[in-house]
């Protein structure tokens, strides 16, 4: 990947925020017990952050997806995107919330195989929608609804890398820092 010079944005509180930031950091501060660095900074801008936000959240609840499904499809897009940031936050989440094991966070962190039949075809079909632009061949689409998933079910994959492009590309052009609690997930680039 191209390293490309990375900005730096002083992340808004609850305080410096504007009215619509602000209320979107306090759901988060009450939900997670704290504001990522990622939610601070881009509350910056309050279109994407509300964008971001929302998106994020109907994801979460109308993708069709189950939680273990909705990381790996995030670490999947994350992972082909570069995403330092998304890779740890995401792999602390499977971790500790969704409860993906261990050995799939892993194989997906690392680009190796996934003996879980279905969950590699949902990285797959992720990874192939991130890296070939949302313009997957019908054995792409042939070999994910072989695995059990649906036509809605891609409809959910776009969601996710919406969701995901996003965050990734906001992590990219601002360098944000991962937070200390995902620090036990940083990610390091495979070779």
């Amino acid at each position: 990947m191209n390293t490309i010079s990375k900005m730096t944005l002083d992340p808004k509180t609850i305080e410096t925020a504007d009215a619509i930031s602000s209320k979107l950091l306090e759901g988060a501060k009450k939900g997670m017990g704290m504001i990522p660095n990622m939610y601070a900074t881009m509350a910056n801008n309050t279109a994407l952050f509300d964008a971001y936000m929302h998106s994020y959240k109907t994801f979460r609840e109308n993708a069709g997806f189950t939680s273990q499904e909705q990381e790996i499809i995030f670490l999947s897009i994350a992972f082909e995107n570069e995403c330092d940031y998304c890779m740890s936050a995401h792999s602390f989440v499977a971790d500790k919330a969704s409860k993906v094991p261990t050995e799939i966070t892993d194989a997906i962190r690392n680009n190796t195989k996934i003996e879980d039949v279905k969950y590699k075809a949902l990285s797959t079909f992720s990874r192939v929608m991130t890296y070939k632009r949302g313009n997957p061949s019908l054995e792409d689409i042939n070999t994910f609804l072989d695995a059990g998933y649906t036509q809605n079910n891609i409809l959910g994959v776009i969601a996710g890398l919406g969701v995901k492009t996003m965050s990734n590309y906001f992590n990219h052009v601002f360098n944000t820092p991962v937070d200390d609690a995902f620090s036990s997930r940083v990610w390091i680039k495979p070779n």
